[in-house]
């Protein structure tokens, strides 16, 4: 059931979570046309880095959302444990970079993209008046500026242009399409393996884990809106960014919750360049609309990628090494080119370290990063507990869902923090 999952309050508008979630927020928004393989080199980065180090929260025992110290390696990336698949290899999946086919259909993983600021695009609601209009629900009529070049996944704005239009399980299909494609091995627990007469299909088979990949999916929504409306009321980031504009400005009439935001976000190195460059303390929103008309805690994408993912797991053995089943089909370990149109081989030092578990784990938070910090839409922490949350759904699905299965077995998931779940039939 929906309401059958627990998940802790979100952080309240005056911590000092909530500051430093949104400090992340501001540098996102300065950052979004750079290139990730250009993080270790950016002076701009290096600045984000070393403004979040000195935030309160981030610098806490009570800090697990954030890795710690923030480098421009891992800034921007998520953590449910220190060093977990999510901050080694490229920023971007595997899942989001291979190439692949649906059935006879190639798929190149190139993308329709938005234009970059300086290069016919835009930031959006960084204008009082515009701010304004759209909160009440108005239409500032501006339009999103879309690149005519097909693009691979390269920066924080590509990844924002990839969630505003995703279908609501799409990277996790996709996920699937390249996993067969790769002739990954089934769970070593599927029951299946060493029969000489029969193989999954419709059971334990290609067929079950797509038609279950849909059925998690829309679970996991209503788990995440039962949350959103019945018990947290997350306001969004713009809404905290106005607050922000409205303590630095002493704006009449003056919100009262303005005056209860922790100090760490008004002193942000970000602040006066968000300022020198838009004439606002807002915001900066990567779609002209701003954020959804729902409140934020937790996530729709986060809390269906957490969900997927974990079908995953259970149909597949997503401890493999990714690099040799891409080498035993005449491909390698990918990262995209600065310009976003082609493709070079990944030759970090990590290369033969990158596995499924940990390349799903980044995939469900890429496209949760990218609907929420790259597109100025979600705080970390909704992310985090989103991801979280579609396990938990997901879990007690596959468990419930294992008493209808004929055939006997015992599968063994690695979850998100590392430890195991076990789903079973005996």
């Amino acid at each position: 059931d929906s309401h059958a999952t627990v998940i802790p309050p979100a952080p309240g508008v005056a911590s000092a979570q909530t500051a430093a979630e949104q400090v992340e927020h501001y540098w996102a928004a300065l950052l979004h046309d750079v290139p990730f393989t250009q993080y270790s080199t950016n002076s701009l980065v290096a600045q984000a880095a070393n403004d979040m180090n000195n935030l309160a929260f981030v610098s806490s025992a009570a800090n697990n959302q954030f890795p710690f110290p923030v480098t421009p390696q891992n800034l921007f990336r998520g953590q449910f444990v220190p060093g977990d698949g999510n901050v080694t290899g490229p920023y971007v999946s595997q899942f989001m970079l291979q190439p692949t086919s649906f059935g006879a259909q190639p798929l190149s993983q190139q993308h329709q993209t938005f234009l970059p600021v300086g290069g016919g695009g835009s930031e959006f609601m960084t204008i009082v008046s515009e701010y304004q209009l759209v909160q009440n629900g108005g239409d500032s009529g501006r339009q999103l500026a879309f690149d005519p070049t097909f693009r691979y996944l390269r920066n924080g704005r590509d990844l924002a242009a990839y969630t505003h239009v995703d279908v609501l399980y799409q990277g996790y299909f996709v996920a699937f399409l390249v996993l067969a494609g790769l002739n990954t091995p089934p769970n070593p627990s599927n029951p299946y393996i060493g029969s000489r007469t029969q193989k999954a299909f419709a059971t334990l088979g290609g067929p079950d884990t797509v038609g279950t990949l849909a059925e998690m999916a829309t679970r996991a929504l209503k788990a995440a809106w039962f949350h959103k409306w019945l018990k947290d009321l997350r306001l969004r980031p713009e809404e905290y960014g106005a607050l922000v504009h409205a303590r630095l400005t002493n704006s009449s009439p003056f919100p009262h919750a303005a005056a209860a935001l922790h100090g760490d976000v008004l002193n942000s190195a970000a602040l006066p360049i968000i300022h020198s460059t838009f004439g606002s303390y807002l915001l900066p929103q990567a779609f002209p609309e701003g954020s959804p008309t729902h409140p934020c805690y937790p996530t729709g994408h986060g809390t269906v990628g957490g969900a997927c993912v974990t079908v995953l797991k259970f149909f597949f053995d997503c401890n493999q090494k990714l690099r040799p089943l891409l080498t035993n089909v005449g491909r390698d370990l990918v990262v995209p080119r600065t310009n976003g149109r082609s493709l070079n081989t990944y030759t970090g030092e990590d290369r033969n370290s990158l596995d499924i578990n940990g390349e799903l784990n980044k995939l469900a938070y890429n496209i949760s990063f990218g609907h929420g910090i790259h597109a100025g839409i979600h705080f970390r922490s909704s992310t985090y507990w989103s991801i979280l949350l579609g396990e938990q759904v997901a879990l007690s699905i596959l468990q419930d869902r294992a008493r209808s299965y004929n055939e006997p077995f015992t599968v063994n998931i690695t979850k998100f923090d590392g430890t195991t779940a076990t789903i079973t039939n005996q």
